[in-house]
């Protein structure tokens, strides 16, 4: 599976959109006259404790700069004015390279490791110009503050492997790499905060955490937009990607614990409402892919803005998520789709595709314990059901409100299920506000009110 992963990434990053990296020269035109200054800027790093403050317009570097933080401990590099670093080779621009062996807790802490606590990179930007350059690496740190950075034209903007605790990602652009903008890439991270940021146009994902040992993820305040191809690749990229399938037999890997707050993301399944192709089919803006030893656990989705790919939130192998008071528009074609997942709590949202004309459906299949809950769903255009629950059990649907569907609430081969207080109103032509048939057992309806073509098999209801 992680041979495969590779060979996804691969194929994403020799497409077209590859090409990105010769911007640079487009934006620097004496790029190539200008010196290599990574001997200088190592050096300086070296003799001054690990810090270094950049004075100049740019600085063209062509191997990684290293910051041993067990030789240097504390350090920052720092800029004055628009300091550009082009990275015109190979790897990371700047690698941060600790020792920390623990976890968050003082107690694990080594006496050594202290002193390598808050390295900081602020106030300047990265410039791809060569096809594997990327931008800052953190491997082994704690307590990392990267803040004011821009980095564009690499393969991957910010890349945090093996281990690290304590991260803040804040006030940065990370925009239009051909990799993933903010990624975590099978390691042990607990804590990290990412805030006030721009995360936009990264081909192969936004923030991404593909396997390893993850708590404590939060993402506040973000603009989070068009992180997928941006033609019409089929892709599993996402604004936000959890993806656990590269290690589907190993317990030591999970994710949990993770805030989504206050954010917008969306883009791309095409926008301008065209419906004769789709940009990036199969993106999502959240998506949720765990596995079924040890379920993605402890999310929370609550106050964004989410729109435009296509599914809005796709969640699979998932255990105790809450999706609360946020926004879905313009789904192509689906807002929810939750599989194969337990106690997942949808509430207090607004789902219409507004301008466009779209099915937005909301299905959950072999899921168990579930709340659908005090949201609108307007002018989903579509046969098959707004609201479809498959092979599920013990669910609650109350206190929803659907107006100008193309049809209603359906349910297949679902059990002990409640629907509760719900309005149905201006169904389409031909579809039913309520369909339930004889596959589903032990079905309550209660104050319901329907004012289309209700189609239930009396056998499946139970009197409450």
């Amino acid at each position: 599976m992680r041979l495969l992963v590779t060979l996804l990434l691969v194929s994403v990053l020799s497409s077209p959109a590859t090409a990105q990296w010769e911007r640079t020269r487009e934006q620097i035109p004496n790029l190539d006259s200008l010196p290599d200054r990574t001997a200088e800027l190592q050096k300086t790093i070296d003799d001054q404790h690990g810090s270094l403050l950049l004075v100049e317009p740019v600085y063209r570097i062509t191997k990684t700069l290293e910051v041993d933080l067990a030789k240097h401990g504390a350090m920052a590099i720092k800029a004055i004015g628009g300091t550009t670093v082009v990275m015109d080779g190979p790897g990371p621009a700047i690698r941060l390279k600790g020792t920390h062996q623990g976890t968050a807790s003082p107690k694990s802490f080594k006496p050594a490791t202290w002193n390598e606590r808050m390295p900081i990179l602020t106030g300047f930007e990265i410039l791809g110009a060569h096809a594997e350059a990327s931008g800052i690496e953190l491997y082994q740190t704690v307590g990392a503050i990267v803040e004011r950075v821009s980095v564009r034209w690499c393969v991957h903007g910010i890349h945090l492997v093996e281990r690290n605790r304590n991260v803040v990602v804040s006030n940065t652009h990370l925009y239009e790499n051909s990799g993933v903008g903010l990624y975590l890439d099978d390691l042990s991270l607990h804590q990290i905060n990412v805030c006030n940021s721009h995360i936009s146009y990264n081909r192969a994902g936004g923030i991404v955490v593909r396997d390893g040992n993850v708590r404590n993820l939060q993402v506040t305040g973000c603009d989070i937009e068009g992180n997928m191809p941006d033609d019409e690749t089929e892709t599993k990229a996402a604004n936000i990607l959890i993806d656990l399938t590269g290690s589907p037999d190993d317990k030591s890997k999970s994710v949990a614990e993770v805030a989504i707050t206050g954010c917008t993301i969306q883009h791309s399944a095409n926008y301008s409402g065209s419906e004769d192709k789709t940009v990036a089919p199969g993106g999502a803006n959240i998506r949720l892919a765990g596995k079924e030893i040890y379920p993605i656990d402890s999310v929370a989705i609550t106050g964004n803005v989410l729109s435009d790919t296509t599914t809005n939130i796709d969640i699979a192998y998932a255990h105790d998520v809450a999706i609360s008071s946020n926004t879905f528009f313009a789904p192509k074609p689906n807002n929810l789709v939750v599989s194969k997942s337990q106690r997942v709590v949808v509430s207090g949202n607004t789902f219409n595709p507004r301008q466009f004309e779209r099915p937005g459906t909301i299905r959950f299949t072999d899921c168990d314990d579930c709340i659908l809950a005090n949201s609108t769903i307007h002018q989903f255009d579509t046969p098959a059901g707004a609201i479809i629950l498959e092979h599920c059990s013990g669910f609650s649907l109350i206190g929803l409100v659907l107006t100008d569907c193309g049809s209603g609430i359906v349910l297949q081969k679902t059990s002990n299920t409640t629907i509760a207080n719900c309005r149905v109103s201006r169904t389409g032509l031909g579809g039913a506000d309520v369909a339930i048939d004889s596959s589903n057992e032990k079905i309550q309806l209660v104050g319901n009110g329907f004012s289309g073509e209700v189609r239930v098999d009396e056998k499946a209801i139970v009197k409450p």
